[in-house]
């Protein structure tokens, strides 16, 4: 599907129904005029109470509007709403979402506390069940979906399809007189299997506006071309991902690539970054490349964002790059508290520059800047705030001294509730 075929001139958000995803006193909004919204996955063992709601925590701080737990023995659904339990004495009202295969019918009827305590259910129509059973199975689960009042997302995955789908469109491929390549098949039983498995559940009786749907795979070409058809032939909120997207740069590049021309093309209401999370790497990590892909389309703002040069051979000392960091780890671990009382302040911009070839100018374009000075430049740091020069910082404490003015700006310059100390 080529760019004329969906009519975009610059960014226009694809038309679509609006869910609802609630526990107490959150309510997260899917589609329709919502924002983008960014959700996670934790990776504990959901029968370790504890170490779950530990990991659901951090995953909220970090900006998850939802978080998918893995529901798949009955011992962890017994434990699902003890780890709802945890988070609300922890005051985190994040909704938290079952992900069911294979046993999902047994666990929904018969641990009704887990289906209550979860406030959203994502259900893989390829690992329901087999023949006779599978629309059984799925429909008890459908039936749980309504009995709750749970919105529910229809999850495909090219690693577990539908086989008996599959197998049949394959057939039906095979005896066109010009068959289509294997991939475009593959990519029409994702669809079908999703948009088949809708129109069951509400032929059961769950209501369209509660069905959120997702056709994940693992390659960038494929997953542009399952969404691009997917949404102009639904109009149901769409989940993106890039699914096994990888480890470190791989995971970040390959679902920035893909998510990006989708997210441009107004196709996607919620997202994850699946990243395979390197050897003691905080799980989080994924929920800070979903709302950098967001924040640097300009679609949401989260955090202040720190412009920063990449360095060249006029900035021989890594002061700049220290500072950089410092600031942007100064920046996330305040918004929890900034957000609350200083509405606006996740749009706000700071520079960190390196020299003087850009470093003024940069600087001046944003809400606050500094610019270091490059080798063999005299040991001045001007700091320019809205444009204006305003001081000139010098010794061994710019860091400091910058951060304080980083937050004395938050303070003068945004509507604040109360008067939280940075």
């Amino acid at each position: 599907m080529n760019k004329s075929n969906l009519e975009i001139t610059g960014y226009q958000r694809r038309v679509c129904k609006q869910a609802t995803v609630k526990w107490g006193g959150n309510i997260v909004t899917i589609g329709g005029d919502a924002p983008i919204r960014v959700q996670s996955m934790t990776n504990t063992d959901t029968v370790d109470v504890i170490g779950t709601a530990i990991q659901v925590k951090e995953l909220a701080r970090a900006g998850s509007e939802m978080v998918r737990i893995t529901v798949n023995t009955v011992e962890a659904a017994a434990a699902v709403p003890h780890i709802r339990d945890q988070l609300d004495k922890m005051g985190v009202d994040v909704p938290l979402v079952g992900d069911f295969h294979y046993n999902g019918h047994t666990l929904l009827k018969e641990y009704p506390d887990c289906a209550q305590a979860l406030s959203k259910y994502r259900i893989n129509p390829g690992n329901v069940g087999r023949g006779a059973k599978k629309d059984i199975q799925f429909s008890q689960m459908i039936e749980a979906a309504i009995r709750f009042d749970k919105p529910i997302r229809i999850g495909v995955n090219w690693g577990s399809l539908d086989p008996d789908l599959l197998a049949d469109l394959m057939d039906q491929n095979a005896a066109l007189a010009t068959p289509k390549e294997a991939r475009e098949v593959m990519v029409e039983a994702l669809i079908q299997s999703a948009l088949q498995s809708a129109q069951k559940a509400v032929e059961i009786g769950m209501p369209a506006q509660q069905i959120i749907l997702s056709c994940k795979v693992s390659a960038v070409q494929d997953l542009i071309a399952v969404y691009r058809d997917l949404a102009l032939r639904c109009d149901y909120p769409l989940h993106l991902g890039l699914t096994e997207a990888g480890i470190g740069s791989k995971g970040i590049v390959g679902s920035t690539a893909a998510l990006s021309i989708l997210l441009q093309e107004g196709i996607g209401d919620t997202i994850r970054i699946s990243l395979t999370p390197e050897p003691g790497a905080p799980r989080e990590n994924e929920v800070i490349v979903a709302q950098e892909i967001l924040q640097t389309m300009d679609l949401r703002h989260f955090t202040p964002m720190v412009i920063a040069c990449p360095g060249c051979g006029r900035t021989t000392s890594t002061v700049f790059q220290q500072l950089a960091s410092q600031i942007q780890s100064y920046l996330r671990h305040q918004m929890p508290l900034w957000k609350k009382d200083y509405p606006g302040v996740e749009s706000m911009n700071v520079a960190v520059m390196g020299c003087i070839v850009n470093g003024p100018g940069e600087s001046k374009h944003a809400n606050i800047g500094i610019s270091l000075p490059g080798t063999g430049e005299s040991p001045a740091a001007p700091v320019f705030i809205d444009g204006q020069k305003v001081k000139t910082l010098r010794g061994d404490h710019i860091a400091q001294e910058f951060e304080q003015i980083v937050a004395d700006y938050v303070h003068s310059h945004y509507s604040a509730a109360s008067s939280t100390e940075a």
